[in-house]
């Protein structure tokens, strides 16, 4: 498992801002010109529940992906 996380990077995402603003701004700059309020939020919605789910890893809050396939029956 994972657990240096300090240079992550996810599809040229830095998954450990150190200036909101400018992360914001970063996300804004890489939508196209035609981009809606709609297509803005769904990246801001997708950043912020991949470092959720990253910071939930770091702090070993996750379950092996095997356990959960054979506590739902799911063929690996």
């Amino acid at each position: 498992m994972l657990k240096d996380h300090s240079s992550r990077k996810f599809i040229g995402i830095n998954m450990q801002p150190t200036n909101l603003k400018a992360e914001a701004w970063r996300l804004i700059d890489q939508l196209p010109d035609s981009a809606t309020w709609d297509d803005l939020m769904k990246e801001i919605y997708h950043h912020q529940k991949i470092e959720a789910g990253l910071a939930d890893s770091d702090a070993g809050r996750t379950v092996d992906v095997k356990l959960i396939r054979a506590r739902f029956g799911l063929v690996a």
